[in-house]
């Protein structure tokens, strides 16, 4: 559970969540600005402390870890890339192994522009600044992966792309996690997206979840009014995974 203080009174951004995510599953938390699904993704690498519950990541209590060295282990990939912006892409993405001390901290960084599109090695000395927002959020991708997490947290990392760009990097992501099959949680108000990217679907609203089950479930069969809603506005009469 995790409630906040406002000027209105009390709101409870989580109620009673229960979220099991398996080894190498992606699953979409769906709802609306406010469901909750950022706060319960934050909850995983303790950028939220929750007010109660447990919440565990490869079986371990994130509660009683270090925060920085538990964010260290854990990818995150948030809306607008959170580049360093005085940095070169090289160092941005070399930065979590470097913090951790891998000696192949260079091989690392290959690997993982690699795996997000960038072969050649002519964007490395690039910054930010000059690059376009989908290159900057593959090399937000590459940041978040060069260290070989386990985990993935992604926080709408597509929504402020324009529609093509935005389908690219869904490609892309669907063509890393064949190649590195790392568990992942990814946040978006997309429907569309959700089910064309993750395994599972959890629609959330007003901090608890309304329906978790696979995208054909969600869109064939909806638990609830507000779910129906959601699909309807979608326009999803049919599921296009991995079209």
């Amino acid at each position: 559970m995790k409630r906040y203080t406002t000027p209105a009174g009390p709101v409870d951004a989580l109620a009673g969540v229960s979220l099991d995510v398996a080894d190498g599953e992606c699953v979409a938390l769906v709802g609306e600005s406010g469901s909750g699904k950022t706060t319960l993704l934050r909850c995983f690498n303790r950028l939220v402390e929750p007010d109660s519950g447990a919440i565990a990541v490869n079986d371990a209590d994130v509660r009683r870890a270090n925060e920085v060295e538990l964010r260290r282990h854990i990818g995150y990939v948030m809306q607008e890339g959170g580049l360093m912006p005085h940095w070169t892409v090289r160092r941005n993405v070399e930065l979590v192994p470097w913090l951790i001390g891998i000696p192949n901290a260079d091989a690392l960084v290959r690997e993982a522009m690699a795996l997000v599109g960038f072969t050649d090695g002519s964007f490395y000395g690039r910054y930010p600044r000059q690059l376009s927002g989908g290159q900057r959020q593959r090399v937000a991708l590459a940041r978040a992966l060069a260290a070989r997490p386990t985990v993935l947290l992604l926080d709408e990392p597509f929504g402020a792309l324009d529609a093509i760009t935005r389908a690219d990097l869904q490609e892309m992501f669907m063509a890393v996690r064949k190649q590195r099959p790392v568990t992942c949680v990814l946040v978006t108000h997309d429907l569309f997206e959700a089910q064309r990217l993750a395994d599972r679907i959890a629609v959330m609203r007003a901090g608890a979840i309304e329906q978790l089950a696979e995208p054909r479930e969600i869109i064939g069969s909806p638990a609830t009014t507000y779910v129906a809603r959601l699909v309807e506005k979608a326009g999803l009469n049919r599921v296009d995974r991995h079209a």
